[in-house]
């Protein structure tokens, strides 16, 4: 399984979805978008807005921190 997360440092969000895939055991990639503007740019494209976090889980668009959407993709 492929997981990707698109964060910022400031956001409370991020921070509770990366403890949750951690509590879970899946492992991810955290992507900064606050200083990656190329990776920034990716997630509008595959989410279509810019808030954050953004998960992509196997090619799987998750908007915010949906815990039963995850859930249901992991």
């Amino acid at each position: 399984m492929a997981v990707k997360i698109y964060t910022t440092p400031s956001c409370p969000y991020c921070v509770m979805a990366k403890k949750y895939l951690d509590s879970k055991n899946v492992k991810y990639e955290e992507i900064d978008v606050s200083v990656d503007r190329d990776a920034a740019m990716e997630m509008v494209r595959k989410s279509r807005q810019r808030g954050v976090p953004v998960l992509d889980i196997d090619g799987n668009i998750v908007i915010g921190f949906d815990k039963d959407r995850i859930d249901s993709l992991i």
